[in-house]
């Protein structure tokens, strides 16, 4: 079965184009990637299929009947109209052709994506091929009203070749003439990598992109060749996901690093180029986070646009302006809305009684909807376009540090029943530290019973893991806090020097700033400064938060507060000795501080302290019984 994006038709589809969407789905390779109605800078085609194994198929689907036709040719077909008029089409073949060009011109732009040598130089090096369906007509009619002399056979299917109902549907012939749609006579040697299709998908569906980087650029024919290495791009889960969630109000509960704020984002930016009038707002709890979501929003609607998007002259385009907002809660109150959070229950009664007016948007997106008070949400609602009705909530109450009462029926008089999507696989960690950290929050979670996968009202949903490997989280236990901590520098500048670690994909996270004896910060700061490691912190003040940027070249301190949404290459969590914290009575919150800690690591995590509590007894726990299987294995060995 192949990965449609989206994963269903559109309700508004016609019988054709539905036959075609689910024979496509059902009968083509499961590696076969099947885009229905892309939108290619401008271009629409009906279907474009991405084969790893043959290359690039675009198709053009017609529910054209064959007592319509007047007259046809290899340019353009006359037509009699459902009301009886006449009109002129370009023949389908052709214009299925005409879009496989403008496909194939926007990737012979990347020169990983060309031939350069031999008999196909400055080629795509896989083929790319185009083809016409006819859902209302048969071979038979082709045959009789001799078109196939305007629509080579190849390069059509009729609807008893498309249709598994028919008697003469043959699966094989299918596949095999969809196989045959090419005018260039080459086959691909070996199939397209991973890198490859994601390479395509990159330059193809801008929304797609989360980040590559650019090397060398070369001139051929007055045309400037990109070459682009360690592309990333949003998984096909996540793609389908932020291009089907709909219209109205939805909900995406999702585990940590399962790019939940991407496809906030990215839902975002196509909201954005959807309707252009739109006013679109994105809410969250953290100051670095909303900093965080207006870089990636810069990234997504400028850097890569610019890039990309280049005239035919090479001149860059203006960049892209946008009509989203992006603001921690708190701001947007005190900002935009010049009020105090102490008022917004009367505010929301005001409202309710149309005795105040407030700005309205058009769509509103909430990342880490689980840290909102109800009466937030409820103002939140209530200036939302009652014809839009576009809310979209996001998050994970595994990382609920606020322990909010929660009911979004009663707190935004929405129904989000049957509006839901659950994302379960974490894409960001390594398995090795998913398993760590969830195994850490179901040992001390209150709530580990309340575990459900599927179900709505479930709590909490369990993690899994991507294939993506890396090594055991370090647990690290010292006499005193400074030599922690140059434990931890020399961890630093080996990961930087050894495996190219850029310092600032390095944060150091702390849950308290300091103690009746010991000033933590200063301490990290003085011994990172004597290591010749720069180093932002994050949250020394608010402004230091609004003014966070992550590729700066130092590495970052902060607490592990601001940290959700976050994510390094490398996180180290400090003085855990100090967790659970002895001024806070709920220990089911300093369990999910943790949690949201630890998955902050996309590669390496370690935890440090040089004291005890409870939570260093579990990992005084976990060094025991690793010495075991070392005990074990050197054993086995013997």
């Amino acid at each position: 079965m192949a990965i449609c994006v989206p994963e269903t038709i559109r309700r508004t589809a016609t019988a054709g184009e539905r036959i075609m969407f689910h024979t496509l789905k059902r009968y083509l390779p499961d590696d076969y990637i099947v885009y229905y109605e892309p939108d290619i800078k401008g271009v629409r085609p009906d279907f474009v299929i991405i084969a790893p194994d043959i290359g690039l198929i675009v198709l053009e689907v017609k529910d054209i009947l064959k007592s319509t036709l007047i007259s046809l040719n290899q340019d353009e077909w006359e037509l009699h109209t459902t009301n009886g008029e006449q009109t002129t089409i370009i023949n389908p073949v052709l214009q299925a052709k005409n879009n496989m060009f403008h496909i194939s011109n926007q990737l012979k732009r990347d020169t990983n994506l060309i031939n350069h040598e031999g008999k196909y130089k400055y080629r795509l090096k896989f083929p790319c091929g185009y083809g016409a369906v006819f859902t209302r007509m048969y071979q038979k009619d082709f045959i009789k009203e001799n078109l196939y002399h305007v629509v080579p056979p190849e390069l059509s299917l009729t609807r008893d070749e498309i249709d598994p109902d028919h008697e003469n549907f043959d699966e094989e012939i299918l596949i095999e003439k969809i196989c045959n749609m090419f005018t260039v006579p080459f086959r691909l040697r070996e199939a397209l990598t991973y890198e490859d299709v994601n390479a395509i998908r990159y330059h193809l569906f801008p929304e797609v992109r989360i980040s590559a980087e650019f090397k060398h650029s070369i001139p051929h024919q007055n045309q400037l060749l990109l070459s682009l290495r360690d592309i990333k791009t949003m998984d096909l889960h996540q793609e389908n996901l932020a291009k089907q969630l709909g219209d109205k109000n939805r909900l995406i509960r999702g585990v940590a690093g399962s790019g939940k704020t991407l496809i906030l984002v990215s839902r975002a930016k196509l909201l954005a180029k959807e309707h252009p009038d739109w006013k679109v707002l994105i809410l969250c709890y953290n100051i670095s986070l909303a900093q965080s979501i207006r870089q990636m929003l810069t990234f997504m609607f400028e850097e890569q646009m610019d890039i990309f998007d280049l005239e035919e002259d090479g001149e860059e385009q203006p960049n892209q302006r946008h009509n989203i907002e992006v603001y921690n809660f708190h701001a947007w109150l005190t900002h935009e809305l010049k009020l105090k959070e102490s008022i917004v229950p009367a505010i929301n009664q005001k409202v309710k009684e149309k005795e105040v007016i407030l700005p309205q948007y058009d769509a509103i997106l909430i990342d880490e909807g689980q840290d909102f008070e109800p009466e937030w949400l409820q103002l939140v609602s209530n200036l939302l376009n009652p014809e839009t009705k576009s809310l979209l909530l996001v998050e994970d109450r595994a990382q609920d540090i606020y322990k909010r009462k929660r009911s979004y029926i009663q707190d935004t008089g929405l129904d989000f029943r049957g509006r839901s999507k659950i994302l379960n696989i974490n894409y960001r960690n390594t398995s090795q530290i998913v398993t760590f950290a969830w195994d850490f929050y179901q040992h001390h979670s209150a709530l580990k019973n309340k575990v459900k996968e599927k179900q709505f009202e479930g709590e909490i949903i369990a993690p899994k893991s991507t294939l993506r490997k890396g090594p055991e989280p370090a647990i690290i236990k010292r006499k005193s806090f400074k030599e922690e901590i140059n434990f931890i520098v020399k961890i630093m500048q080996k990961l930087h020097t050894e495996k190219n670690v850029p310092y600032d994909e390095m944060v150091i996270l702390y849950r308290v700033k300091r103690d009746r004896t010991t000033n933590y910060i200063d301490m990290i700061a003085y011994l990172l400064k004597h290591a010749d490691i720069p180093y932002y912190w994050i949250t020394e003040s608010s402004e230091t938060k609004h003014q966070y940027e992550k590729d700066d070249g130092k590495v970052k301190i902060s607490t592990i507060d601001s940290s959700k949404g976050l994510d390094f290459q490398a996180v180290f969590i400090v003085n855990v000795d100090n967790m659970p914290f002895a001024l806070e009575e709920d220990k089911e919150r300093e369990a999910s501080l943790l949690y949201i800690a630890m998955t902050r690591a996309q590669n390496y995590l370690t935890v440090s302290y040089s004291d005890e509590s409870e939570f260093t007894g579990y990992f005084n726990r976990v060094l025991e019984e690793r010495e075991e299987t070392k005990k074990v294995s050197r054993l086995d060995i013997q």
